[in-house]
């Protein structure tokens, strides 16, 4: 599911572009040091990134002699990027993670910056049709042709009493206007910038909080590493995810600090700074933390819930591209080895 509206962004992408492009002081091949990383972005800079840029600015890669290369955002999902050795880390979300994975990608989470769902289901909040789940059955969804996005949204509105029956209009990123304008019912928007810049145009919205309807939790972001490059290059791979860690728990720590630094680190970017700053506080309140107040530890119960849904619907596929069989072993999917230690 997309989490920010690309419409509202895309006349920024060329500015970051050349931003990104700017930080790169190598190119890929055979002259690349084994102290380089290059670590693939899923989407133009925001507030999920804040971690990177803040470990960037303050210098912390340098001081563990580790050159980043930020990889501007492309057509090719940082998932394929990191699988393929053309990057060596980069952003995804638990789904993808897991879809990639089981199709045979040698990928695996090292640490995730946000801990739970940060999107929900979205509906215009003067809708006094719509006041839960089960609501939807009938209704127009906006959706963005992902492979589970139908599935869950399906699940959580049975698991609130309904059928689960309802129309899918692909969209893509018009699916926030859509729901705005009232020409679709539904979308899923991503509470920390969607749901913000819906409140600063005027359109509040109402939202339906999947672990509310009794849908297990999942991580909204987190950082694969490519397994042979980390097998192959371990001390390198544990200073990276430290560092970039220390990065992330201080935008936990310290969100209006970190939130200009990602502002000044990709300069006219950003038509709404206060949404930035907006954006981060959320995150850092309320997804970012586990339970002890650390940022990026990961737990196998938490993959099995999320990515266990997804093999016991059938929509994990393996190498051959054939339906899984047999669930996978989700500890297998992510590691805490790489993380700082209390």
């Amino acid at each position: 599911m997309t989490l920010f509206s690309r419409t509202k962004r895309a006349a920024t992408a060329a500015v970051i572009l050349v931003s990104a492009l700017s930080m790169l002081t190598g190119c890929a091949g055979d002259s690349q040091s084994d102290d380089t990383i290059r670590f693939a972005l899923d989407w133009t800079p925001n507030t999920n990134h804040t971690g990177l840029f803040v470990a960037q600015q303050e210098g912390w890669f340098a001081d563990a002699g580790l050159d980043v290369q930020v990889l501007p955002y492309n057509d090719t999902s940082p998932d394929t990027l990191v699988d393929a050795g053309n990057a060596e880390f980069g952003v995804s979300f638990q789904s993808s993670a897991t879809f990639s994975k089981a199709a045979g990608a040698q990928t695996t989470s090292v640490m995730a910056p946000l801990q739970h769902w940060a999107t929900g289901i979205a509906v215009k909040a003067d809708r006094a049709d719509i006041t839960r789940p089960r609501d939807l059955d009938g209704k127009i969804y906006a959706g963005f042709a992902d492979p589970d996005g139908e599935e869950t949204l399906k699940q959580i509105t049975r698991n609130d009493g309904g059928k689960g029956e309802f129309t899918t209009v692909t969209l893509g990123t018009s699916a926030y206007e859509a729901v705005y304008s009232g020409t679709a019912d539904f979308t899923v928007s991503f509470f920390g910038w969607e749901g913000i810049e819906a409140e600063h145009r005027g359109t509040p919205m109402r939202y339906f909080h999947y672990t509310d309807y009794g849908f297990p939790d999942a991580y909204a972001l987190v950082i694969e590493g490519n397994e042979q490059w980390m097998d192959e290059h371990p001390e390198q791979a544990r200073k990276f995810v430290q560092a970039l860690q220390r990065g992330y728990q201080f935008a936990a720590d310290r969100p209006d600090e970190a939130a200009q630094m990602l502002i000044d680190a990709n300069p006219g970017a950003f038509t709404d700074e206060s949404l930035v700053r907006e954006s981060q506080q959320m995150l850092s309140s309320q997804y970012m933390k586990d339970p002890s107040g650390k940022v990026g530890t990961q737990t196998a119960e938490q993959w099995a819930g999320y990515s266990g849904f997804l093999f016991q619907h059938g929509l994990l596929t393996g190498p051959d591209g054939a339906p899984l069989t047999t669930e996978p072993d989700w500890s297998t999917y992510f590691t805490n080895e790489y993380l700082a230690q209390p």
